[in-house]
């Protein structure tokens, strides 16, 4: 976050000097130690946030594969005359111990063409599902197995 601060006062400031960077040094300082002591903040949280960055990237990129899955998915359900749609309401848990992993979870349940999550209480979750098919490992899906290896580290 200190270099952060200072990137931003040398771009703020249009060129670089002994001067500005000197005087961008302390105020940087100052700043850093401000949020430090009455922001509760943590340098061993900025440090968790860019080991998870990477994980946060590619569980973005499963979740816009999956969407594009699912669309696919609902579109032959909805086009297809043969088939009868079965809705179903599922209930389960999942050991995620986070609650923003929990939230998560339900947001990409809900983001994803054909589910919506009901209720979330604890780390019990009520889904309903467009038809029993996209309701099968849905308690299982790649979703929670990222969510548990951001937790991990």
């Amino acid at each position: 976050m200190f270099l952060l601060f200072f990137i931003l006062w040398v771009i703020f400031n249009g060129r670089l000097t002994i001067e500005i960077a000197v005087f961008g040094f302390f105020i940087s300082l100052a700043m850093f130690y401000f949020i430090c002591k009455f922001m509760d903040y943590n340098p061993r949280s900025e440090l968790r946030l860019f080991k998870n960055f990477f994980f946060g990237i590619r569980y973005v990129f499963t979740l816009i594969c999956e969407i594009a899955k699912a669309n696919f998915q609902v579109m032959s359900l909805i086009l297809s005359s043969r088939y009868e749609i079965e809705p179903e309401l599922i209930h389960f848990k999942t050991d995620l111990k986070k609650e923003s992993s929990r939230v998560t979870l339900a947001n990409s349940i809900t983001l994803t063409p054909g589910t919506i999550t009901v209720t979330l209480e604890e780390d019990e979750y009520v889904v309903h599902c467009l038809d029993k098919e996209l309701a099968k490992g849905i308690d299982s899906s790649v979703f929670v197995k990222q969510l548990k290896k951001m937790e991990e580290r």
